[in-house]
């Protein structure tokens, strides 16, 4: 998702991630996630910056993070409206 907005370096890429998603990853995890991900096509490396290598997403990424956030965006409804239903209950003990 981070680099829905814009290619980034792994660096670039950790301070991202953190901002929106309040996780930290550490460089074995990102890595590891970046050689999956370059793997299977969604994201692809750009000419390194010196001693960083910028990585952007693909048009096949950009669709399979759009086909993700529909799915949770269908998670998200459907799990409001089960919490919906428990309010009452919840109200009714009280």
């Amino acid at each position: 998702m981070s680099l829905a907005s814009s290619p980034k370096h792994g660096h670039a890429l950790i301070a991202d991630i953190e901002s929106f998603a309040g996780v930290r990853l550490g460089p074995g995890t990102l890595y590891g996630a970046i050689t999956r991900l370059e793997g299977d096509a969604l994201i692809e490396p750009l000419q390194p910056e010196g001693r960083r290598r910028p990585y952007r997403i693909t048009d096949s990424g950009a669709e399979s993070l759009g086909q993700i956030l529909s799915e949770l965006k269908q998670t998200v409804r459907e799990g409001e409206a089960r919490l919906a239903t428990l309010r009452p209950l919840f109200r009714a003990l009280s």
